[in-house]
């Protein structure tokens, strides 16, 4: 259903069949992960007018992967990680990549 770079990738569906009878799918709720419990792979210090989009591509090779980064910075609001120039943002592995025994580099 969805990619597996996608943060939805492993989140399991379930069915509803409505009054009316029709079964409707969707996703389960997605618990986000403790950023303490994910792989520390390095540290980006954010400068004026950078995007997340933008850091996700340098750090990760692809910028819709900036929700690895707001994951790793409990961010409810992710542009309010690259608010303020001098911040310093946590790039960090998936949660199931952590799990794993994932290698931290710097």
């Amino acid at each position: 259903m969805f990619e597996p770079s996608s943060r939805y990738h492993a989140v399991p569906t379930a069915t509803r069949t409505l009054a009316d009878g029709r079964t409707v799918t969707h996703l389960r709720r997605r618990f986000l992960p403790q950023p303490e419990e994910l792989t520390a792979v390095g540290e980006h210090v954010v400068t004026a007018g950078e995007r997340l989009d933008h850091i996700a591509a340098r750090r990760y090779g692809d910028p819709e992967q900036s929700w690895r980064i707001a994951d790793a910075n409990r961010a409810v609001r992710p542009d309010d990680l690259t608010a303020v120039p001098g911040r310093r943002l946590r790039i960090a592995l998936p949660a199931e990549a952590s799990a794993a025994g994932g290698e931290r580099t710097r």
